[in-house]
């Protein structure tokens, strides 16, 4: 056998080798993109949730304020710091899951394209 056929041979026999590595590498990516989907699905439940807790927190400020209630103000303005600092959680989650899902998405196409 010539060199070149060699060379071919020794090639193909090293892609075949990659194949089951490559396999699982992309198995894993595929895993990795569910995941995270799944957590931006959860951190947007909590994001919610935290709009809701606000806007709840809001409405009762104003009626305390309307009902001349100043002792309890105070108690309000503090839940109300709560649910900004929890939804600016959420959302900086939120952020971190979507940069993981993009870098897990390239290395899914990265892998399934033999790059």
């Amino acid at each position: 056998m010539r060199l070149t056929g060699w060379v071919i041979t020794g090639g193909l026999l090293a892609a075949l080798a990659a194949t089951p590595a490559l396999a699982g590498e992309v198995e894993r990516d595929r895993r990795d993109v569910r995941q995270d989907r799944r957590e931006i699905h959860r951190d947007n439940r909590e994001i919610r949730q935290d709009r809701r807790e606000l806007a709840g927190d809001r409405r009762e400020l104003a009626q305390d304020r309307r009902a001349g209630r100043t002792d309890e103000l105070k108690g309000d303005r503090q839940d109300i710091r709560a649910d900004r600092r929890d939804l600016r959680e959420d959302k900086h989650d939120r952020r971190n899951d979507v940069r993981d899902l993009r870098q897990d998405r390239r290395e899914l196409h990265r892998d399934q394209n033999g790059g």
